[in-house]
């Protein structure tokens, strides 16, 4: 259980305000903003080289953005649609000839460099290849689509509804593609989507796996350790890759989590005629890798390995590394009962200790996502390594005092204080924060933080609990019972 109070430290998180207020911690491909600092875990532990991209050049969206939001100011292109076609493994000639007529009739084609050098010449057409990294990238682009549009020497559409684009892709563009991107700039009225089969279908159909019997993990562009999240026996899992050197990544995490045993399929080129199938094992794969990999392929994991930590709230204590800063595990399970993690959310975890709330709070569900404030640096970087180890990687490591530290964050829809609520202005910076229908849980051990915490309660309502948990030790050649120091709970839920 953590403390209610922090030494002093002169370590903070710089550029605290340079946040917006309201912005996801990541964007659509799962780029983190130059502005924000953050601790990871390991990042060799990742794999070597930059993030890569999917087919179409497309990189996945890592949460879930809300409806409304805008964050990089694009609007849609005036009196424009795009239209994202998606192209399966058979190229060109596999396209409808309804879709092929309507791509050579495009004023401007953007895509992969593979994609845009399968078609036909058109003359005058315009082809712009998805700019590098993309997410930074695609603005400035959008915005050249209508200045060219603006220039009438430039126009060559007889549309009435003005020019027209065609942006390419491989199969669903909203699998871990470029479409879920477009949408989350430009907003769904501006994009139109016509899939091709997927390769999550073709990769299901091939091992003969039900939909609802098997997940799906984007490790496109994306931390590998996502996949820790999903360890279970007899688990089936499909990974998107992001590259032939992907297998291997996924091998070695499997193997350093005791599922060394886990069966791995390669699914290479999916509809194509060179269409591959390599079956191993995550131990075989270590100690005998095979000599080429298809960069373009699914990985079929069937798991095999020790229980997992399941995803219902209450991890064991020594699932974390920890210097005693932790909120002990019923406790926890107490906390984030009254947080009710939903799908989209985010949450503070003010004064993180070994950032065991939120991580728990990500691992509920894959687009749940979490700031984690801490003022020790040594125990920032710790709650780095927790949340990577536990599949959480994305967890975002702010290391600083509340309540300065919260300024510019993303507004929470729920927020846990396990240790600094006495600090002046921490409770009501947290309070003022949350969104409508935000839930809030106080932890405290102290008398000054008790009295807090009972006057929040006259003031606010909501629940105040004091709970007291007792474990069993020897006592001599016997067995009792050692009480844990008595916790005083307050949680308040905002009315929408």
């Amino acid at each position: 259980m953590k403390d209610d109070s922090r030494p002093p430290v002169t370590h903070h998180r710089p550029d605290a305000a340079a946040r917006g207020s309201g912005a996801p911690s990541t964007d659509a491909c799962g780029a983190e903003p130059p502005s924000v600092t953050r601790h990871r875990p390991d990042a060799a532990a990742r794999g070597s080289g930059a993030p890569s991209t999917d087919a179409c050049g497309a990189e996945p969206a890592s949460v879930t953005h809300r409806a409304a939001a805008r964050e990089d100011g694009v609007s849609p292109p005036t009196g424009r649609r795009i239209t994202v076609v998606g192209i399966g493994a058979d190229g060109w000639p596999g396209l409808p000839e309804r879709l092929r007529a309507l791509v050579l009739a495009a004023d401007t084609v953007l895509g992969g460099r593979r994609h845009l050098a399968m078609l036909p010449d058109r003359p005058r057409q315009r082809r712009l290849a998805w700019p590098s990294p993309l997410r930074e990238g695609l603005p400035p682009l959008l915005a050249s689509l209508d200045a060219a549009s603006a220039d009438p020497a430039s126009a060559d559409s007889a549309s009435p509804d003005g020019p027209s684009t065609v942006a390419l892709a491989s199969g669903d563009p909203l699998v871990s593609g470029i479409a879920t991107t477009l949408i989350d700039l430009l907003g769904a009225d501006a994009v139109r989507v016509e899939p091709a089969v997927s390769s999550v279908a073709l990769a299901r159909a091939r091992m003969g796996w039900p939909a609802e019997r098997c997940a799906v993990v984007g490790l496109v562009g994306r931390d590998p350790r996502l996949l820790l999240r999903q360890l279970a026996p007899g688990h089936r899992v499909l990974v998107l890759s992001s590259d032939g050197a992907t297998p291997a990544a996924v091998a070695a995490l499997l193997v350093g989590a005791g599922y060394g045993a886990s069966r791995m399929t390669v699914l290479g080129d999916l509809g194509a005629d060179s269409e591959s199938r390599l079956e191993t094992t995550a131990d075989h794969w270590l100690a005998s890798p095979p000599g080429t990999v298809p960069p373009l392929h699914v990985l079929a994991l069937e798991l095999l390995g020790p229980p997992g930590h399941g995803l219902v709230a209450g991890l064991p204590d020594d699932a974390f590394e920890h210097d005693g800063q932790l909120t002990k595990r019923d406790l926890r399970a107490s906390a984030l009962a009254r947080l009710a993690p939903s799908p989209g959310q985010h949450l503070w975890d003010v004064g993180a200790g070994a950032g065991s709330v939120g991580i728990e709070w990500m691992r509920a569900h894959p687009s749940c996502t979490a700031t984690a404030v801490e003022a020790h640096p040594e125990r920032a970087a710790r709650i780095g390594r927790n949340a990577g180890r536990l599949g959480v990687p994305g967890l975002d490591v702010v290391t600083g005092r509340a309540p300065d530290a919260l300024a510019g964050l993303p507004a929470p829809d729920a927020v846990f204080v396990g240790g600094g609520a006495t600090r002046p202005g921490v409770l009501d910076a947290c309070l003022g924060a949350l969104r409508p229908g935000g839930r809030i849980v106080v932890h405290g051990v102290t008398l000054e933080t008790e009295h807090l915490l009972a006057d929040a309660h006259r003031r606010h309502g909501g629940e105040l609990t004091r709970i007291a948990v007792e474990t069993t030790a020897p006592i001599g050649g016997f067995t009792g019972w050692t009480p844990a120091r008595t916790v005083t709970q307050w949680c308040l839920a905002v009315l929408p």
